[in-house]
């Protein structure tokens, strides 16, 4: 879904964002790519005809990513140095810039820096800065790193000064003595003066080296941003996502589910002109939206008026029935031979006749049955005293229900859960030292099988503890029937938090639509609102409309 962002930073899970400045902020990288270009030609020339040796140039494709990039200024010219087998004498700060020294070095490329910045100006990412003012609008302090001392003056020159809530450049370092990437120091203390939290912050870089800082600082996220065309250099870093540029990058703005606007109020002027002339796809949750919410989750039964829309909607459009469910059971209770089912929030995928998508996934959440039944076998355990607790056990996932539970209990109930958990992460496959490993080992072999708790609408889940929900299993079907281009309309409509994942896939190049609740008030990534089921089922007529005259066309 070519509108949709690939990265969505979520200011209820992050409360910073610390940028780098020379690459990601300002469009800088390559005026500095150049002055170390001039500083190490003119040094290695007069070095070659000294010693007699070859003259090999600085190449910038090779040797400015790993040896300099991001580093501090001596730290980039020892980097590079060393690369060639050369040592120098440090100096000091004192030596003039034709010093054959590392500060002399350092010297002698910060004039060529400022020289060629005098010059030509200074632009900022106009992305960037646009991401920047986001994510201050939506209450998420940002910060603005760099390893040069001049940052403050290209901050200026590029009219984004006052953007950053604050700065740690190489003065910082040098006050503070802070070690230089790969060293997560600059970052950490940027974190610091936010008052935020390694694992609450971002981090945005474009050096390798940076990328590996904030790996090591752990922070939440960090993100790489690859102007090289070698994404394969920040993820072996560290990065847990590459982007081109922060085109890429959106902040999630959530509202008030009573502050939006009715679908069906906004139907003729909004949505229906949005949708039209275009393929439709078709994502529904199934409790509390297809169906109402019920005390006993064995008797959410389909209404049979609503089966009729959801098959004469499948008759003209794309319909995915998508569900923490077992798939089994919606299987049967929707019974239109016609929709797609994905159950357990999308791990479990059961195709109509006539359609294919690949199960290449299947494999990698096999190996999770073995922990989930373990897990399901002590929870019954810790669970059979709790009055109203109940376990529901899906193929991917098990979920205790509390809806009956007396409020006194349900931290009992969580606490059950959570022990559950902690003794499947550490039963997987033999923790070390009570550390489970959660990455590939070095022939491809997948990582244990850990689980993780999620909740939803009076519901504590285990499930696979894997970057999958229903908003990626949503784009993974979209993405393999071919119908992730801007000539589809993805709509979803659910009622749980289990939908936000799915809401921020589609809501910016479709539909979403949340199912309020009977008095309930949380925020939403949603556009738009119905009140109950049966606003649902005016939904799917509207659009089943639509998708109809879409086919005549």
């Amino acid at each position: 879904m070519p509108a949709t962002p690939s990265v969505l930073i979520d200011p209820e899970l992050y409360d910073a964002v610390i940028f780098d400045m020379d690459g990601v902020i300002t469009d800088t990288a390559g005026v500095h790519a150049e002055a170390w270009k001039r500083l190490f030609d003119d040094f290695l020339t007069a070095h070659a005809e000294e010693t007699g040796g070859a003259f090999v140039p600085f190449d910038i494709e090779h040797d400015y990513l790993p040896y300099v990039d991001g580093k501090a200024r001596h730290d980039g010219v020892r980097s590079f140095l060393a690369s060639r087998d050369i040592t120098l004498p440090e100096g000091s700060d004192d030596d003039p810039p034709e010093a054959a020294t590392v500060h002399g070095l350092g010297t002698r490329k910060n004039g060529y820096f400022l020289e060629a910045m005098a010059e030509d100006g200074v632009d900022a990412f106009p992305a960037a800065v646009a991401l920047v003012e986001a994510l201050r609008a939506a209450g998420v302090r940002t910060a603005i790193i760099s390893a040069s001392r001049n940052a403050a003056g290209v901050l200026a020159a590029a009219g984004v000064d006052g953007l950053f809530d604050t700065r740690v450049d190489g003065d910082t370092a040098a006050e503070l003595s802070l070690s230089g990437k790969p060293a997560p120091d600059v970052f950490c203390e940027a974190a610091r003066r936010l008052g935020a939290a390694p694992e609450r912050a971002v981090v945005v870089e474009d050096a390798e080296s940076g990328v590996a800082a904030g790996a090591a600082g752990g922070f939440g996220l960090v993100i790489g941003v690859d102007h090289a065309g070698r994404p394969e250099r920040l993820l072996a870093e560290g990065a847990d996502v590459v982007v081109d540029g922060l085109d890429e990058v959106a902040v999630l703005d959530r509202a008030p589910i009573s502050g939006l606007p009715d679908a069906l109020d906004a139907w003729d002027a909004e949505i229906a002109p949005a949708l039209s002339g275009r393929r439709i796809a078709v994502f529904l949750d199934y409790d509390g939206t297809l169906t109402p919410i019920v005390e006993r989750p064995e008797d959410a039964v389909l209404a049979p008026e609503m089966r009729e829309r959801i098959r004469a909607l499948a008759a003209h459009a794309l319909v995915a029935i998508v569900s923490g469910r077992d798939v089994a059971f919606v299987i049967e209770q929707v019974a239109v031979e016609e929709a797609l089912f994905l159950g357990s929030h999308g791990f479990d995928v059961v195709t109509p006749v006539g359609m294919e998508l690949s199960q290449e996934r299947a494999g990698e959440f096999e190996r999770f049955l073995g922990p989930l039944a373990e897990a399901e076998e002590r929870l019954a355990d810790r669970i059979a005293g709790i009055e109203g607790a109940h376990i529901e056990r899906k193929k991917y996932a098990i979920a205790v229900h509390y809806r009956q539970t007396p409020e006194d209990e349900v931290d009992a109930v969580e606490r059950a859960v959570d022990e559950a958990l902690a003794a499947a992460d550490g039963a997987a496959d033999g923790a070390v030292d009570g550390v489970v490993d959660t990455q590939a080992d070095e022939h491809g072999a997948p990582p244990r099988a850990r689980l993780r708790k999620t909740g939803g609408k009076k519901v504590f889940e285990l499930r696979p503890d894997l970057d999958w929900d229903k908003g990626r299993a949503l784009a993974w079907v979209l993405e393999a029937l071919g119908m992730d281009g801007g000539d589809v309309a993805p709509v979803y409509v659910g009622d749980d938090l289990t939908d936000e994942d799915a809401f921020a896939m589609v809501r910016d190049s479709g539909l979403a639509v949340v199912v309020r609740g009977e008095g309930e008030e949380r925020s939403t990534l949603a556009r738009y609102r119905v009140e109950d089921t049966a606003a649902v089922g005016h939904v799917l007529e509207r659009v089943a409309l639509l998708a109809r005259e879409g086919a005549r066309r």
